[in-house]
């Protein structure tokens, strides 16, 4: 039976899973739907860390944003942002300042509509529905240039996005794109899965995810670290995620991944500035 609900956007291809909602249903969320959670439950079982993978991901992308935050960037710049869940960018970082800005982008139909639901009182927030692997796209949207100041530093945020863009779409000019359009002392956060960590596993997601609207390709440290031509990368470099600034006390119990390995996370993360 097809599933529908109130929360589901016209037009939308029920039947075809996608990443945001596999995503979304990795970290417990509740928008997803019966093809998404199918092919969720084929990736754990071809990825059996794949529910901690994810939540060390988005722990990531905070720690990283507070990293940004504590260096003087206020406006964020979130591509394949997803389905909104708990910890957004913009929670995270108007905590921090409530003047900080944020443009999310996706071009996940369910990902668009609940976030511009969540944001509509937001008068600092905001996303663009866009693929991200037309940069020029976004960063000439109506949307991008009233809520940033290209002018001023801006945190790219890429976390967990990279392995979806294919070889074929060159994601150094990507990246390099983005970054020329943005002024020194902004910053770049990026994560993605490698193949280096765990390859058994990540051969077999591979294959699971070509039945998705979102095949992976995953990189190699060399290939990653390429990406972020352009800047300096900080410390501790390009590392697996529970390795990146982990935090003290309880959270760094959850940046573990796997008991004591923190290699079995399965994706790299960095941090750069650019020069």
């Amino acid at each position: 039976m097809t599933e529908t609900s109130a929360w589901v956007p016209d037009g939308i291809d029920l039947e075809r899973p996608s990443a945001a909602r596999l995503y979304d249903y990795l970290l417990g969320g509740a928008h997803n739907f019966a093809h998404d959670r199918e092919l969720a439950e084929r990736f754990i079982k071809a990825q059996p860390n794949a529910r901690e993978i994810a939540r060390h991901n988005r722990s990531f992308l905070r720690r990283a944003v507070l990293f940004m935050i504590e260096r003087g960037v206020r406006q964020f710049l979130d591509l394949g942002s997803g389905i909104p869940t708990v910890g957004n960018v913009h929670e995270i970082a108007q905590a921090a300042d409530p003047t900080a800005r944020v443009v999310y982008v996706d071009y996940e139909e369910v990902a668009y509509a609940h976030s511009t639901l969540m944001l509509a009182s937001n008068p600092l927030a905001t996303i663009v529905q866009a693929d991200l692997t037309r940069p020029l796209d976004i960063l000439d949207a109506p949307e991008t240039r009233g809520l940033l100041d290209l002018t001023a530093p801006v945190g790219l945020l890429m976390a967990g996005v990279f392995h979806f863009v294919p070889p074929a779409k060159d994601p150094a000019r990507i990246v390099a794109t983005y970054r020329d359009a943005v002024p020194p002392g902004s910053h770049l956060a990026l994560s993605q899965f490698t193949r280096d960590l765990m390859p058994a596993e990540m051969d077999r997601v591979v294959e699971v995810m070509k039945s998705s609207r979102d095949p992976m390709y995953p990189r190699t440290h060399a290939e990653i670290t390429a990406l972020f031509a352009g800047f300096d990368i900080e410390e501790p470099g390009v590392v697996p995620t529970a390795l990146w600034h982990p935090d003290g006390g309880l959270d760094a119990l959850d940046d573990l991944v796997d008991g004591d390995d923190p290699n079995r996370a399965g994706i790299y993360a960095g941090v750069g500035r650019k020069r």
